[in-house]
């Protein structure tokens, strides 16, 4: 189906790692931080989901913008001690250490990740293409990628064009060569189709698609992708 690939970009964030989990769980250490520094009903009573909602908030303050990851941090565990009402002596760099002590030390690759890596290595250029943090030494696979492109260290994001060319840049071929599989159908898809790289969409939890965008394949795990390059 993919004749003429010879390298493939991977997004990160819900494709080769559960991100999502990693932050719930370092969220529900910051919880029991709070519970313990700020005592109370308020505090009690504050669920994760609401913390990540506070943190959502944060994060659209940087539409159009490359995402600042520490910056959205600090500014909502201080929303966080806010909504308790607290008023003393600033927490908000505590509340940090503890949910990194938890954020990058519990990132595991999805089960699927290192067998499809191992089927596709010999063949082809593997590399990265990130809108966010989560750099391959903080799952465990430092070595296992040719080339990889992050927001935060270029100054733009997908699906801005110029992230797919700076991606061929590194890894030494053409926009037709590459193939972007990814999870967001907006960003890793419409994004790859536009410059004309083609896009596997992985589509894990079986989500119904009605924004109209078109994928040149859909998988539900990664052990499918070796078959569409005609590995198995």
């Amino acid at each position: 189906m993919f004749v003429n690939i010879t390298s493939i970009s991977f997004d990160v964030d819900q494709t080769l790692i559960d991100t999502d989990r990693v932050i719930m769980r370092s969220m529900e250490s910051v919880r029991d931080e709070l519970i313990k520094r700020v005592p109370g009903e308020r505090t009690r009573s504050l669920t994760v989901e609401e913390m990540w909602s506070i943190r959502d908030r944060e994060e659209k303050e940087y539409v159009g913008k490359v995402r600042d990851f520490d910056e959205i941090r600090r500014r909502s565990f201080l929303r966080m001690l806010d909504h308790v009402g607290y008023a003393g002596p600033d927490l908000s760099a505590r509340l940090n250490e503890v949910y990194l002590e938890h954020r990058y030390n519990d990132i595991r690759p999805y089960q699927d990740v290192v067998p499809m890596l191992d089927a596709l290595a010999l063949r082809f250029k593997l590399g990265l293409l990130s809108n966010g943090n989560n750099y391959p030494e903080y799952f465990g696979l430092a070595d296992r990628f040719d080339f990889a492109v992050y927001a935060q260290d270029i100054g733009i994001e997908k699906p801005d064009p110029r992230t797919y060319q700076i991606a061929v840049e590194r890894a030494g071929c053409s926009l037709d060569q590459l193939l972007h599989v990814g999870d967001s159908l907006e960003t890793d898809v419409k994004g790859a189709q536009a410059v004309g790289v083609h896009a596997v969409w992985l589509n894990r939890n079986g989500a119904f698609n009605d924004t109209g965008i078109e994928p040149d394949y859909q998988i539900a795990t990664l052990t499918e992708l070796p078959a569409l390059l005609s590995l198995d």
